[in-house]
């Protein structure tokens, strides 16, 4: 598997990356200090009340409208410098005007955050030769990463989720995702919350089919993060997403290198085309269901003829793009 296939593939993982944001704040040693990211600022009241103020539009919002109700696709960025983290004013109007904020998963909600918990726990047929654990662990605290607290979590998980922690050495942090911030907004206005998958699926997409797999998977993406290739791409599609330019985005293909062989293709497929129709229908189905819906969810899930526009529209919804300005 390539970085770039493995990155984008972490971006899709939303809620993995906001339960594990909190563990690049713990303490490392004092030798390793000067070379690691910033850490996240916490978000205090303060903060929350300027940045909403401040807040500038950026990403990929679209109107979807049916049976007199108009709802929302927003697609979002999971790993985002702090300054981007606030929905400016076309967004959050448009968060304010629906019913129910929709997200891949709500992992503010404990009964998620718990199951993703218990489902990413890896099994013991699943745990790595020893040298290649050891390996993992290097660039765990390369990466400023407290080793003990992801030991527990399936291999893949742990590489998928390096992968995008190394952004914040391009100034992307999953501290500052999105989506985890909206649920945060969410819930202080009072705005019902849900999750359009579960726990156990999206863990389940990332896991690979074999043992053989999965260590392949684990050494190629160590090879990359070695290399330093992880953050530039990651960077790409942030650069994307600010610009709000989503022909490159939709053109991701060029750039991703990470459909040069069969198996990748499938695992794109999987990880991408596959869930896109359970979340049309997720938000189709609350949106039946009388409430008007601001479904945010990452950006790639967004694009072409299999991305949720294109789906939705499949399904008797009025698209329409909705053009934020910069």
């Amino acid at each position: 598997m390539t970085i770039a296939f493995r990155s984008l593939y972490a971006a899709a993982l939303a809620a993995g990356l906001s339960l594990l944001a909190p563990l690049h704040g713990q303490a490392q040693p004092t030798s390793a200090a000067s070379s690691c990211p910033p850490a996240a600022i916490p978000l205090d009241p303060d903060r929350f009340q300027a940045g909403m103020r401040q807040a500038k539009d950026h990403g990929f919002l679209w109107r979807i409208a049916k049976d007199g109700r108009t709802s929302y696709l927003y697609g979002t960025l999971h790993a985002a410098q702090p300054a981007w983290m606030f929905p400016g004013p076309r967004t959050t109007a448009a968060f304010e005007a629906s019913d129910v904020l929709a997200l891949e998963l709500d992992v503010l909600d404990a009964d998620i955050r718990a199951r993703l918990i218990k489902a990413a726990n890896a099994r013991p047929d699943e745990r790595l030769p020893a040298a290649l654990v050891a390996r993992l662990e290097r660039r765990m605290a390369a990466e400023c990463v407290d080793a003990a607290a992801m030991r527990a979590f399936v291999p893949e998980f742990q590489i998928a989720s390096l992968a995008v922690l190394a952004a914040r050495r391009e100034g992307l942090d999953p501290s500052y995702a999105i989506d985890l911030v909206l649920a945060l907004i969410a819930r202080d206005f009072g705005k019902a919350t849900t999750s359009l998958e579960t726990p156990e699926a999206q863990i389940a997409a990332l896991r690979m089919p074999t043992r053989e797999a999965t260590i392949e998977f684990v050494t190629s993406g160590l090879d990359e993060l070695d290399a330093g290739k992880s953050g530039p791409l990651l960077a790409h599609m942030a650069s994307a997403w600010i610009d709000g330019n989503l022909a490159d985005l939709e053109g991701y293909e060029r750039w991703c290198d990470c459909l040069n062989t069969a198996a990748e293709r499938a695992s794109m497929k999987r990880l991408l085309d596959d869930r896109n129709p359970l979340l049309a229908a997720a938000i189709d189905k609350v949106h039946a269901g009388g409430r008007s819906v601001f479904a945010a969810v990452g950006s790639l899930h967004m694009i072409g003829a299999r991305g949720l526009p294109t789906l939705m529209r499949q399904r008797g919804y009025a698209v329409e793009q909705v053009r934020l300005g910069r």
